[in-house]
């Protein structure tokens, strides 16, 4: 890591606790829109229904419609959690003969697969899986929404005409993926400079230069009037896929059609006097329960968190990806690529709670744009191996496995709704912070600001350069250890969000380092 940095600079977020509702989301504006929704006597889902919409537009190297994922919901009236998966699914029509191995090594994105001929599998409209986002945010609020959902998608319409503000991150994050969205087009029309430079603001300048999207916005439109299902069956799915198609894509109609968000019974299970809700399978709900576990066994928690505890966080995240790595097929190193990951949280003033994980997978994912409809495309192909004869081999109508993990937890009179992006990091993020508040009984605030290691490897731990000394000692003794600071970009650690009820009071709070994440109360 860098030595650039000033070690004596400090950063804090303060967390506020209020009786109204609360939603922390990765981008402050989207944060605002979801609390509007909230004031406006909207239910969590409402607010998440919103925020979702608004991440797509202001985060679109993040998150879009076009991609997928996965949430966590708590009902406070009859105190029952629920999962809801909206993941990716490879097309019917996709066939793994044309995605053949290059022979030239390592991908050199977020996984370590195989590298296959011209990146098929990561670049472009052959790497784009049926998208699952709009379909499961219209689930969510068919069932439990209160407001009307044209209201929930509207700003978000808004946003896409006027275009998303480029200042320094955007500007970070458009520089990082140039030369891929060059390959597209579309996607070089839409961000780029001239189709080849990336957009930024004069280095002095107070401008407000944006980056408007006219064809989004229509789509948007679209589905705020006639509904989550035009994504699937209407004008925008035709458009969609003719695009897609023409691009050499496989996505069909008939894969649009047929998909279809599942609610699932949660993971649910008991940790000392805790108790947690996960997502199930084809996340990496499976992959939490299992270091807890590990962490059930390996250690007693006494008092602040010391070496003890990060030695044992080490020892069950390592046993837990073991595991994973064995059964579940997303094997293999550590990637060090940045994810295209965005998480939020959500309470209201009743205590209904939402935890919801989007994704495009890679950043700016395929990198391909959809010219009739202004979106930019999934890649979840990649989430596959192209080696055939694994547990997650790619093949034709395969579900994808992610490892995206909203949980919510239970302990005494504190219920928290917890998720991070980040990719292979997001488990020992979600992991730690449970553990923090649960065993060690700290504080939302405390949580967040304590500094973490990631285990998302079987070899290496990341550890926080700022933890004690003591506890890199400990560590060091046992693993393979490089420290890394927590910065702005590029993201050593994974990003977490999180909203928390303790008795009657909400609060919420961002990974301190994320210079757009905030947490917003529906008062503010």
């Amino acid at each position: 890591m860098s030595n650039n940095f000033s070690t004596t600079q400090q950063v804090r977020k303060t967390v506020v606790k209020t009786e109204a509702g609360v939603v922390s989301a990765q981008h402050s504006q989207a944060a605002r829109i979801g609390a509007e929704v909230l004031a406006a006597g909207g239910d969590a889902v409402d607010a998440a229904v919103a925020t979702s919409f608004a991440l797509g537009v202001l985060e679109p190297w993040m998150s879009g419609p076009a991609g997928g994922g996965a949430m966590m919901l708590w009902r406070a009236e009859d105190s029952r959690a629920h999962s809801l998966n909206y993941g990716l699914r490879a097309p019917a029509a996709l066939d793994p003969q044309d995605y053949p191995l290059a022979g030239t090594g390592k991908a050199g994105d977020l996984f370590p697969w195989e590298a296959v001929v011209e990146d098929r599998n990561v670049q472009g409209a052959t790497a784009v899986a049926v998208p699952g986002l709009i379909d499961g945010v219209g689930k969510a609020h068919e069932r439990f929404g209160r407001l009307p959902w044209k209201d929930l998608v509207t700003p978000a319409v808004e946003l896409a005409r006027k275009g998303f503000q480029v200042d320094w991150y955007a500007a970070l994050m458009i520089a990082s993926a140039t030369r891929s969205l060059a390959k597209d087009p579309d996607a070089a029309a839409l961000f780029l400079e001239d189709g080849q430079w990336p957009t930024i603001a004069g280095w002095t300048s107070v401008e407000d230069k944006r980056i408007p999207n006219p064809k989004m916005a229509e789509t948007l439109s679209l589905l705020a009037e006639k509904g989550a299902r035009e994504f699937y069956e209407g004008d925008v799915a035709a458009a969609l896929v003719r695009d897609i198609q023409a691009k050499g894509g496989s996505l069909s109609l008939e894969d649009l059609r047929s998909y279809h968000a599942s609610f699932e019974d949660p993971l649910s299970f008991a940790y000392r006097d805790a108790r947690f809700h996960v997502t199930p399978y084809m996340t990496a709900g499976p992959t939490f329960r299992d270091a807890f576990e590990v962490l059930s066994e390996r250690f007693e928690p006494r008092g602040a968190p010391d070496a003890e505890s990060f030695s044992a966080y080490a020892a069950a995240l390592q046993a837990a990806y073991e595991k994973r790595f064995e059964s579940m097929g997303d094997h293999g190193e550590p990637a060090t690529a940045p994810g295209c990951t965005t998480h939020f949280s959500v309470v209201d003033r009743n205590g209904n709670m939402v935890t919801q994980t989007q994704t495009l997978l890679s950043i700016f994912g395929a990198r391909t744009v959809s010219p009739s409809t202004g979106l930019l495309m999934n890649n979840g192909i990649m989430w596959f191996d192209p080696v055939q004869g694994r547990p997650n081999s790619l093949g034709p109508g395969k579900r994808c496995l992610m490892n995206i993990c909203p949980v919510l937890g239970e302990h005494g009179d504190r219920r928290f709704a917890l998720g991070a992006s980040g990719g292979r990091k997001i488990v020992s993020a979600v992991a730690q912070l449970s553990s923090l508040m649960v065993d060690h009984g700290l504080s939302l605030e405390e949580s967040f600001h304590h500094p973490r290691i990631d285990v998302s490897g079987l070899d290496q731990v990341v550890a926080d350069e700022t933890l004690d000394p003591g506890i890199l000692e400990a560590l060091r003794k046992t693993y393979e250890v490089v420290t890394a600071r927590r910065t702005a970009f590029p993201f050593a650690f994974a990003c977490p969000s999180a909203v928390m009820r303790e008795g009657n009071q909400n609060m919420g709070c961002t990974e301190i380092m994320s210079a757009w994440a905030d947490s917003i109360s529906e008062t503010k």
